[in-house]
C-alpha cells in the first residue's frame, strides 16, 4: 500500500530545485486543480438555489440512485472474490497459476468500451446466451444486471491486487500456530489472517468503490444510457452537457467530485492508520 512521504526530504534551497518544484506545481494546477475548481465555479454560477433545483431533478436523483446501487452491489462481491482469490493464489501452487494471476490484470488493459461491447455481444439478442436469457426472462443488456456485470469486470482487480503482496510477505507461523491449537480455517482467517490484511483490504475496497462510482465506458455501452432507467451520474453528466444543460451537468459533476474527495479522505485516514500501526 502506498504511503505518504516522511519529513526527511531535502530542503528546496537551490534554483534548480525551485524551478522543478514550480514546474510540478504549475503542471498540477493546469491539469488537476484549475479544472477541478472550475467544476464547482460553474455549478454554483447561478447560485446555490439553482444548484439545489438541479439536484432535485428526478432524472438526477435516479442517476444518483443507480450509481449508489452499482457500488453497493459490485464492491461487496469483488471484495469477497478478491479476498478468496488472493488467499488461494498465495497459499497454493498449481499449474497455470502465473497465467491466472495475469488474467486478473485483464480489466486494467482492456478498454472499458471494449468491455461493454464484449458483454453486449455475449448477452445481447443475438449473443451466445440469448436463448437462455429469453427462456428465463432475464434482461442483461440495457438493464441493471448488465451494468452490474460491466462494473464488476472493471473493478475486479483492485482488492485482489492489494492483498496478494501483503499475503506473500505475511509470516505464516501465526496461522500454523492457530491450526496447531485446533482452530479451523474460518477461525484462522477471522482471528489471524484478517487482522494482518485489514488495511490492505480496506484500501482495495476504497479503490474498488471509487472506480465503481466513476465508471463510464463499459456502463455506457451495455446500459444504452436510457434516461430515468439505466443512467448513472457519469452518464447523466454526458447527456446533460450534450443537451446544453450545462448547469445540471456541472451539478452532477460536483456531486461526483464530492464523492471522490470523500474517498480520498478515507484513503488518507487508512494510510495514516496503517503507517502508525507499522511504526509501533
Amino acid at each position: 500500500m502506498g504511503g505518504h512521504g516522511g519529513g526527511l526530504g531535502e530542503p528546496v534551497d537551490s534554483w534548480p530545485k525551485k524551478l522543478l518544484l514550480g514546474a510540478a506545481v504549475l503542471y498540477m494546477a493546469i491539469v488537476v486543480l484549475i479544472p477541478f475548481f472550475n467544476v464547482f465555479f460553474q455549478a454554483f454560477a447561478k447560485g446555490f438555489i439553482a444548484f439545489l433545483e438541479h439536484c432535485a431533478d428526478p432524472d438526477f436523483l435516479h442517476a444518483l440512485k443507480m450509481t449508489l446501487l452499482l457500488a453497493i452491489t459490485t464492491v461487496p462481491l469483488n471484495t469477497v472474490f478478491g479476498t478468496i482469490a488472493a488467499i488461494n493464489l498465495t497459499r497454493n501452487e498449481f499449474p497455470g497459476k502465473v497465467f491466472l494471476m495475469s488474467l486478473l490484470d485483464l480489466p486494467f488493459s482492456i478498454s472499458p468500451v471494449v468491455t461493454g461491447l464484449m458483454l453486449t455481444l455475449l448477452y445481447g439478442r443475438t449473443g451466445w446466451f440469448a436463448e437462455l436469457l429469453r427462456a428465463t426472462g432475464l434482461n442483461v443488456v440495457f438493464a441493471f444486471t448488465g451494468m452490474a456485470l460491466a462494473t464488476m469486470f472493471v473493478t475486479l482487480p483492485f482488492v485482489v491486487r492489494e492483498l496478494i503482496p501483503i499475503l506473500e510477505n505475511m509470516d505464516l507461523s501465526q496461522e500454523e500456530a492457530a491450526r496447531t491449537l485446533g482452530a479451523n480455517d474460518w477461525q484462522v482467517f477471522w482471528n489471524v489472517t484478517l487482522p494482518n490484511i485489514r488495511w490492505g483490504l480496506l484500501y482495495g475496497v476504497i479503490l474498488c468503490n471509487a472506480r465503481a462510482m466513476g465508471e463510464f465506458g463499459a456502463v455506457s455501452v451495455i446500459s444504452g444510457n436510457i434516461i430515468g432507467k439505466t443512467q448513472t451520474l457519469t452518464l447523466f453528466v454526458e447527456s446533460a452537457y450534450k443537451e446544453y444543460n450545462t448547469e445540471a451537468a456541472f451539478a452532477a459533476a460536483v456531486l461526483l467530485s464530492l464523492l471522490a474527495l470523500g474517498t480520498l479522505a478515507i484513503k488518507d485516514k487508512v494510510e495514516q492508520a496503517a503507517a502508525a500501526e507499522a511504526a509501533k
